[in-house]
């Protein structure tokens, strides 16, 4: 597992290739939500043999289908974040170091 800190305001696609570095163990499924539904992530992944799971965005021309029953599982994940954002100091970031923070 790997974890990054970007600024609030930074999109999540942005911090992606931190967080999918290359001397990480291979992932055979990337779940991912409609945030990094993007031509260079996706190519990305299947120049690396991950299949992405990203339901498109509404925008885009070209359909891509999506694994629902995989996608599902995204769920846990979700679940453990509102976990975390219900403990007070990080929903308010009352550790104000990336050291801090990340040891909570």
């Amino acid at each position: 597992m790997r974890t990054e800190i970007t600024p609030g305001q930074t999109s999540d696609y942005l911090g992606f290739n931190l967080v999918m570095a290359d001397n990480l163990p291979r992932p055979s499924v990337l779940l991912a939500d409609r945030g990094y539904d993007a031509d260079k992530i996706r190519g990305g992944m299947e120049a690396r043999n991950v299949l992405p799971v990203i339901p498109m965005r509404k925008s885009r021309k070209k359909r891509i289908g999506v694994d629902r029953s995989l996608y599902r599982l995204r769920n846990l994940v979700e679940r453990c974040f509102n976990k975390l954002k219900n403990a007070r100091r990080v929903a308010t970031r009352y550790d104000k170091t990336a050291e801090s923070f990340l040891g909570f």
